[in-house]
């Protein structure tokens, strides 16, 4: 017998994900027993298939790399949050067949950075210009009164970032990596490179740091962030961003809010811990 209500995660690699222990903490703290949460291996080539299979058991997905542009042409309607950085993490499929796509990614930072204090800066710097610098660009659009230093490794990326500086109306300059230890001159610092990218500049920390957003859970934390935190600046991580979007999906997918944030926080923590 099939469960009443179905969601899951795709991406490929997804055998890391962690969206599966946060789903899953928050469908027994709501007390949906029929609902179930899964994890499945999708590429950007299988993921059309995968679609038209879903039936009417599915109340969602979650999507990470490299499905988030890659499912856009195959949805009903995406919400303007999704558009603005074209990448959609969440499908809420509704009971009239629509599939409907949204990027949760983008609140969730904000809300990260809420929970810390952090609601307006004057200044920001970015590390790094993939797919979570843009995302990361959308939040610092609606927070950030000032200028938006990103740190990137060549002339192509720097010019996508200013790119989506002037798509997302945040006035954006680029600079080379090599200079990134300025970064954190500005109140807040958002790294989006991969495990490993900002260690060398851990000993770069001033005294007295601001704010750091470094957007890895694993490891964690990182040199960067354990030498923020040594210094006494604010640190804000993966998981916070991770808890904080799984927050808004399941409230999108159940219809039930708020999602049991603490509850979903102390599993992603012990899940973490036992790896």
């Amino acid at each position: 017998m099939s469960a009443t209500r179905r969601a899951a995660v795709l991406g490929s690699p997804i055998a890391h994900s962690l969206s599966p222990v946060l789903h899953r903490a928050a469908y027994r703290e709501l007390g949906l027993g029929d609902w179930t949460y899964g994890r499945h291996e999708v590429d950007e080539a299988a993921l059309p298939a995968f679609m038209e299979r879903l039936d009417d058991t599915w109340a969602g997905l979650s999507l990470t790399m490299p499905l988030k542009r890659a499912v856009i042409p195959l949805l009903d309607e995406i919400t303007p949050t999704a558009a603005s950085v074209e990448a959609v993490n969440t499908v809420v499929l509704t009971g009239d067949g629509r599939r409907l796509g949204d990027n949760t990614d983008i609140p969730g930072m904000l809300a990260a950075l809420r929970e810390r204090g952090v609601r307006q800066v004057e200044r920001a710097s970015v590390l790094g210009a993939g797919a979570t610098a843009s995302s990361a660009l959308a939040a610092l659009a609606r927070i950030c009164t000032g200028e938006v230093t990103a740190y990137v490794r060549s002339d192509a990326r720097a010019a996508e970032m200013r790119g989506w500086g002037e798509r997302l109306g945040v006035a954006v300059r680029t600079a080379p990596w090599e200079d990134a230890a300025a970064a954190f001159e500005a109140p807040l610092t958002v790294a989006t490179t991969p495990a490993g990218t900002t260690d060398a500049l851990a000993a770069a920390v001033p005294a007295r740091p601001g704010t750091l957003f470094d957007v890895l859970y694993e490891p964690w934390p990182t040199a960067l962030a354990a030498a923020w935190a040594d210094r006494g600046g604010a640190v804000v991580g993966g998981l916070d961003l991770l808890v904080h979007q799984a927050v808004l999906q399941v409230e999108q997918m159940t219809g039930r809010s708020p999602a049991p944030l603490a509850a979903m926080r102390r599993a992603g923590e012990a899940a973490l811990l036992a790896r």
